[in-house]
């Protein structure tokens, strides 16, 4: 099938090796030039290849799928012995086997006092109990695992299939998923994409590529046919436009090539990492949990979805990055909770063996027996379950499961998550920088104003009044200075709304064009992209494009650009019927008192249109410009200079109604909106006034970029951030900004130091210079229907539908996130506390522990994996809005969660230990204190487990509500999973108790003893203690009136 077409992949792959003058040698020398490689691939290089099913499946086969494969997904097999490789587990496991031997000896003379032979046939249970209780809980995780891996690699092809591009296919431009790029493709690849395969150019105007990603060089490199044709996968197009034909896809491309031998190295590595831990490296790892193998995989994905081809050391810190803050704070916190719970579960064991040895060896005098080591085997499975419980695994699970599941909920709110740890970093955010176009307006835009001929129109004038040559000159500089790629279909029905394809000025004065009942395209036709002299493409430093034709003998030059701008530039103009006047300093000062500012204050961006004539010879007209050597094309100031103006027009793009609603809710939750954009001071000011960042009387400020740099530099031109702290506070506008500004502002709010608590940044970004600002701030938003490519790759969020009120859902689903790891926390925590002293008093009074080995698991299977699902999953609602932002400096766990964890602990603490060593009296039964091993289970701590688990079960409705609130039912049936749970773990408790008999060391309880037990928990419930231990009676409107609550932590540290 290979010889249908003329290259062969790896002909094709090592084209692809070469650059510049040498590549464009070997193109003609091998295949006679790019027409004789599209013949030989059997494209054509204006309509592309066929879109036809076929065509596109043979290509595939032959030259491969522009995918690179995915690293495979662990099995569930693999997921259940990484889970079982944790050392208490294990520890549990052999002590179980053990235990399970041994209940097999029996001893001579029946050594084992007070055990009957029924008790000692019933020996082995315990051991099987345990076994199994690990099972369930490896399965757990496993499963937890397996499942959040499938999730995050959903995630993943979704990101995947928002990268598109633009190709050509039977003549029509078309956009694609990049995934279905096949070799002889025709692809058109303008400013700001990210390109996904490699190829040869075919066309090319003013075209820069940054290929820093796969050669490291720094600088942009000029592309063309004629000096520099290839074009390499994963680099991107930070100026100018082209076609290039498709060479190289999927593996076969550099970027494949890379991300290949990436792949093999990375197994090398994992390889060589087990070989050195197997060999005894002392390493302690405590056990994250779904979390770091899921976000480790996340971020090697990313990588290969996204087609990057950045070295090794780029890859790793991207999945380092992929680590929450938060989620490396719960880590460290377990960490020294584990090491707590160690030590305790050491000294129980010690405790336990000392005091058996001194009962049984000194005091009774008895010789060693095989059957004593039952009980030291029994000392040891208490020691290993109190370490089991003392250690919150739990902590990175509930992180990531929240995580995971609010990832997958903003989805549906327009928020797309590249970075996990931007979830939560959001919910400290204190002040967002926002782009105006597309994010606060509607990005939909018409030309309302013109001034053309000296005449302001306030809507758009009939064709057939205009001065000819004016109105020739100004359907031409608009239909031909711009993207072809730029295209208005009007609405298939009358009154339905135009479409607007390509960048949204040039659809508006398109639109423009159409409303003057012109064609853009019949002018387009005359003039095709591929007759085009010179392209100096827009791009956010420049503010304008220049389009150079060919027109007689000589050049016509069409520029377009800010008005304020292109005007400087113009020595002429086009007055009353279409004379061509002088332009001075003071007309250009007059037209922008009395036209520009009152379009721009009436929210309009203004755009100035010009054309500049070289004729060849002598100038017959004021305005040409002769020649008679060869033109510097190169020097753009030189050619755009000397302009004559053809009209101004005023360009509305509305403010998004529901903004204004969603900048209030913003202000409301203490996070400041600021507007960077582009436009002039007016413009912006407008937009800015109608959104409700700026309100009449409040002492904010509005500056342009000029003056912003002027008042933050010193006399060397540094930014001083004294000078910066002066400014941003009161700062809510910066208009006719530069990408650098933008830069500049968000490192000074977040550097900055002049507030109690340090501020986190959001920003807004579209354009291939947003990128720094991007990386930079806490959390970068990158735009998903205007966006480039390269702004999706530096931000952290993508807006799907580019709309600010999605910004305000990620700020509640990033408190939202806080807020559950908060409710497991001080859940989680409280449990604990009671759990090891309870079991580390019982082995040092009463030789024993009141809750047993399977007990204890059941209650960590409820702690860590059940309580994590249900907490992690509520939904967030709009009170998370109603308090400020926790910042960057608050404790890990604040005081009123330090009160509720101490206040909960103690009053069941008291209980237990009423119930352990008096509660025989109290319900009139036999004690179970000093019971022999092997012995029936007994009442008494059957009481004492079921009131210790129905605390647990309460105070996990109590860990709903964590900011002082009263009705902690509220909203509790909003949220399936939770209560779904909860019943599931109540009913699963009763069957326990009643049937569980020796394999949980439980007796059934009486009608009676349940209803006791109900009500000794009450007192831990809501109902029961009116404040239920919130202290926030006596206390909360001292300690936490920032937030109405204790926040659990103050932000991510800065980058």
């Amino acid at each position: 099938m290979a010889d249908s077409y003329g290259c062969s992949v790896d002909e094709l792959r090592s084209l692809m090796e070469y650059r510049g003058a040498e590549a464009k040698e070997k193109i003609e020398a091998d295949y006679n030039g790019v027409n004789g490689m599209c013949e030989r691939l059997k494209t054509d290089p204006n309509h592309g290849i066929p879109n036809n099913p076929d065509e596109l499946a043979r290509r595939r086969a032959v030259f491969g799928a522009n995918e690179i494969p995915p690293h495979p997904p662990k099995s569930f097999l693999r997921l259940v012995w990484e889970a079982l490789q944790d050392v208490t587990l294990v520890i549990l496991l052999v002590s179980a086997i053990v235990s399970l031997a041994l209940s097999f000896y029996r001893p001579p003379d029946n050594e084992v006092a007070g055990s009957d032979d029924s008790e000692h046939d019933a020996g082995w249970i315990e051991g099987v109990a345990i076994l199994i209780s690990v099972c369930v809980v490896v399965l757990v995780t496993a499963l937890n695992d397996f499942t959040k891996e499938r999730q995050f690699r959903g995630l993943q092809a979704k990101i995947e299939t928002e990268h598109h591009f633009a190709v050509i296919r039977g003549g029509q431009s078309i956009q694609i998923v990049v995934n279905e790029l096949v070799v002889g493709d025709v692809a058109q690849i303008k400013y700001g994409d990210l390109l996904p395969a490699d190829g040869v150019l075919i066309q090319s105007n003013d075209l820069k590529i940054d290929e820093s990603s796969l050669t490291g060089e720094s600088d942009q490199i000029k592309k063309s046919p004629e000096h520099d044709p290839i074009i390499l996968s994963g680099t991107h197009v930070m100026e100018g436009s082209g076609k290039m034909l498709v060479c190289a896809v999927g593996v076969n491309s550099q970027t494949g090539i890379i991300m290949t031998l990436l792949g093999a190295a990375r197994t090398v590595a994992e390889e060589e990492r087990k070989a050195a831990k197997r060999e005894g490296d002392n390493v302690v790892e405590l056990e994250d949990g779904t979390g770091q193998a899921l976000l480790e995989v996340k971020g090697t994905e990313a990588e290969k979805a996204n087609g990057k081809g950045a070295p090794a050391p780029a890859i790793e810190a991207e999945a380092k990055k992929e680590r929450s803050v938060l989620q490396a704070k719960l880590t460290r916190l377990a960490i020294q909770i584990g090491y707590a719970g160690s030590f305790v579960a050491a000294c129980t064991v010690l405790i336990l063996v000392i005091r058996f040895c001194i009962a049984n060896y000194a005091i009774a005098e008895k010789s060693f027996s095989l059957s004593d080591f039952q009980y030291f085997i029994n000392f040891l499975i208490i020691g290993v379950t109190v370490l089991v419980v003392a250690v919150p695994e739990g902590l990175p699970l509930a992180v990531t499961l929240s995580l995971a599941y609010s990832v997958k909920k903003m989805m549906l709110d327009n928020n797309l998550v590249r970075h996990l740890d931007a979830c939560e970093t959001m919910g400290n955010a204190t002040a967002i920088c926002s782009d105006k176009t597309g994010t606060l307006t509607t990005n939909r835009m018409t030309v309302v104003q013109s001034y053309i001929n000296e005449v302001h129109y306030k809507e758009t004038p009939k064709f057939e009044e205009l001065d000819r040559d004016t109105a020739d000159l100004l359907i031409n500089c608009i239909s031909i200075n711009s993207s072809y790629s730029s295209q208005v279909i009007p609405g298939k029905q009358a009154g339905e709304q135009a479409t607007q394809l390509g960048n949204k000025t040039e659809c508006g004065m398109l639109g423009f064009v159409l409303g003057l009942n012109q064609s853009y395209q019949t002018i387009r036709d005359h003039n095709p992209e591929d007759g085009i002299f010179k392209v100096y493409t827009f791009n956010s430093v420049r503010k304008s494009m220049s389009t150079v034709v060919k027109k007689g003998g000589g050049y016509r030059v069409f520029s377009k650009g800010a008005s304020e701008i292109i005007l400087k530039k113009c020595t002429h103009f086009m007055g009353r019927n279409g004379q061509i006047v002088p332009f001075s300093t003071k007309d250009a000062e007059r037209l922008v008192r009395e036209v520009i500012e009152p379009m721009a204050s009436d929210g309009l961006r203004t755009i100035c249109l010009a054309y500049k004539d070289y004729v060849p010879g002598t100038p017959t007209k004021p305005n040409e410009v002769s020649f008679s050597s060869e033109i510097p094309w190169d020097e753009e100031d030189v050619i755009v200079k000397d302009l004559t103006a053809i009209a101004i027009v005023g360009i509305q793009d509305p403010v998004r109604p529901e903004v204004p609603d969603a900048i209030a809710r913003c202000q409301r939750a203490g996070v400041t909106v600021r507007m960077v954009t582009g436009d002039n001071i007016n413009t912006a000011r407008s937009i800015a006034t109608a959104c409700g960042i700026l309100k009449p009387g409040e002492d904010f400020i509005a500056l342009e970029g000029k003056e912003f740099n002027a008042r933050i530099r010193d006399a060397n031109g540094e930014v001083q951030q004294e000078l910066l702290d002066k400014i941003w506070p009161k700062l809510r506008v910066l208009a006719r900004a530069q990408p650098s500004d933008k830069y500049t502002l968000v490192k000074g709010i977040i550097d900055s130091r002049v507030t109690d608590s340090r501020e986190v940044v959001a920003v807004t970004g579209d354009g291939t210079n947003d990128g720094p600002a991007l990386k930079k701030a806490d959390v970068g938003f990158a735009m998903g229907i205007a966006g480039t490519d390269v702004a999706k790759e530096a931000s952290d969020i993508i807006l799907t539908d580019d709309n600010f009120t999605s910004i305000v859902k990620a700020v509640m689903w990033g408190r939202n996130v806080y807020d559950s790891i908060a409710k497991f926390l001080q859940f989680q925590l409280t449990v604990n506390v009671v759990a090891v002293v309870v079991a580390f008093v019982g082995a040092c009074a009463i030789q024993d522990t009141p809750l047993k080995a399977v007990q204890m698991l059941w209650v960590n299977l409820i702690m860590d994996t059940l309580a994590s699902l249900a907490l992690a999953t509520e939904m967030p609602t709009e009170e998370l809005l109603k308090r400020k932002p926790y910042g960057r400096t608050s404790p890990l766990i604040s005081r009123t969660m330090s009160k509720n964890i101490l206040g909960h602990a103690l009053y069941q603490l008291v209980l237990l230990f009423v119930l352990i060593f008096y509660g025989e009296h109290l319900f009139n039964i036999e004690s179970g204190r000093w019971a022999p091993l092997h012995s029936a289970p007994s009442q008494h701590f059957t009481i004492v487990f079921n009131t210790f688990v129905m605390m647990t079960l309460f105070n996990e409705i109590n860990a709903r509500k964590i900011h002082g609130e009263r009705n902690v039912f509220q909203g509790l049936f909003s949220n399936p999973i939770y209560y779904t749970i909860w019943i599931g773990t109540m009913v699963s408790q009763v069957l326990i108790v009643q049937f569980g008999g020796r394999w949980f060391s439980t007796a059934p309880l009486s009608l009676e003893q349940w209803l006791w037990c109900n009500r000794i928990r009450s007192g831990n419930s809501p109902v029961g203690t009116g404040g239920h231990f919130h202290p926030h009676g006596f206390s909360a409107r001292n300690d936490d009136h920032r937030g109405g609550g204790g926040p659990l932590y103050r932000g991510p540290p800065p980058r």
